[in-house]
């Protein structure tokens, strides 16, 4: 009984905390288009976009690895100093990228400060993953609560005041920091053995196993921007905006399949340990049907109220895009379904392989954006996203029911 209760209180703050911080980065959208203009609304897009896929590299293998990490020998002490590490590496990074890019000082600063924000949740999301291990999951969904609330609040406050960019970044960057350490390290240190000694051969252990999972994360994150960098080679910072307005609506359903997906770990990794294969595929299938019903039901909302919704929103005219946000919807659906197929194999550890998909696919995302958005502009970018996201869910929903049935097959024998 007690711990149904704890599963509730885990699924319901989890979908609250997801849920509200994966909607900060609409806000954000809504008030720098409104209060800054079209044209830094599209560098803001493109640059948090960025710090998205620099976020990968922050947190590395990932909260789903380090919770269904079943090496003993790996402190969270240890997952602690790998984690700074690698934020450490996504201020680097990007200060190269904007480089190569040959951005301004405005641009620059605009991608340094968005990843240094993304950097703070990359440092929250390891002891998100203590917290989880400890059936603490309900605490992780207020903490993204209260982030998220604030985090909003004060950026559109210091917006309206100040109609800086910068500053306002700054804000919600210093809130951040505050939250992060009243709130994550004082709840979760009593967890948390600092007296062990941090071996470096550990340290640097989670960068070897967990290589795979973090080049497929990084490699998916590109895949899925691979339209936006396009438009960043071949179009002007409007057409990032509108592309990046029309696409927001969509991580509403990639945010569903973090509901569905983070409560319910657990319980693949134990039909995974216990070996029913039976029950591993009537779950998944449960997963799918409700991100298919979900979907069906978000693209019949989008074609005949979504361009109005958004533009009243944004105030801008996106009538010619109604067509478009309908296809980017279902291509949302199918990567969607992908994305819970991708994590039971990350469950299962079935990494390599899914590293080779990426690799064909990140190929496929470059070639297929960059041609059809310098032939069709927008319009190119929307159907490559189409095209990438149909490829992906193709190749994971076959390869996945081949690979369960030949894993269980071999344990059977």
């Amino acid at each position: 009984m007690e711990k149904n209760i704890q599963f509730r209180k885990n699924f319901i703050w989890n979908i609250l905390g997801t849920g509200f911080n994966a909607f900060n980065s609409l806000f954000f959208m809504i008030v720098v288009t409104r209060i800054n203009g079209v044209n830094d609304a599209g560098i803001f897009t493109i640059a948090f976009s960025t710090a998205c896929i620099l976020n990968i590299i922050g947190v590395y293998a990932g909260r789903i690895y380090q919770v269904t990490d079943q090496n003993k020998g790996i402190t969270d002490k240890e997952y602690i100093i790998n984690r700074i590490i690698t934020t450490i590496l996504m201020i680097m990074l990007v200060t190269i990228f904007s480089f190569v890019k040959g951005y301004s000082v405005f641009k620059f600063t605009i991608f340094l400060l968005l990843t240094i924000y993304k950097a703070l949740e990359a440092l929250s999301d390891v002891i998100y993953g203590i917290l989880q291990k400890n059936e603490k999951l309900d605490i992780v969904g207020k903490s993204l609560l209260i982030k998220s609330i604030i985090s909003v609040c004060i950026f559109i406050i210091v917006d309206i005041i100040t109609k800086n960019i910068i500053t306002s970044i700054l804000s919600i960057i210093l809130t951040n920091i505050i939250i992060l350490l009243i709130y994550d390290i004082k709840i979760s240190r009593n967890m948390i053995d600092f007296s062990v000694k941090v071996k470096k051969e550990n340290v640097l252990q989670i960068f070897k196993s967990g290589f795979f999972t973090f080049a497929i994360a990084f490699l998916g994150m590109y895949v899925l921007n691979a339209p936006k960098y396009a438009i960043d080679s071949y179009l002007t910072e409007n057409y990032q905006t509108i592309f990046g307005i029309i696409v927001m609506p969509a991580t509403i359903i990639g945010l569903v399949a973090q509901f569905l997906i983070h409560p319910y770990l657990n319980q693949i990794l134990d039909l995974y340990k216990k070996k029913n294969l039976k029950l591993l595929n009537k779950l998944i299938l449960k997963l799918v049907i409700y991100i298919l019903v979900f979907g069906t039901i978000s693209s019949i909302l989008a074609y005949f109220l979504g361009i109005q919704v958004l533009g009243l929103i944004y105030a801008l005219d996106l009538s010619l895009y109604r067509a478009g946000l309908l296809i980017i919807i279902i291509a949302s659906t199918l990567y969607t379904i992908g994305v819970i197929y991708s994590s039971v194999l990350t469950t299962v550890r079935e990494t390599f392989p899914q590293f080779v998909i990426y690799i064909y696919m990140s190929i496929f995302a470059f070639c297929i954006s960059n041609i059809l958005t310098k032939i069709l502009d927008i319009n190119g970018a929307i159907w490559s996203y189409l095209g990438i996201m149909t490829m992906q869910f193709l190749i994971y929903i076959i390869y996945t029911n081949i690979k369960l049935k030949k894993i269980f097959q071999n344990i059977v024998e």
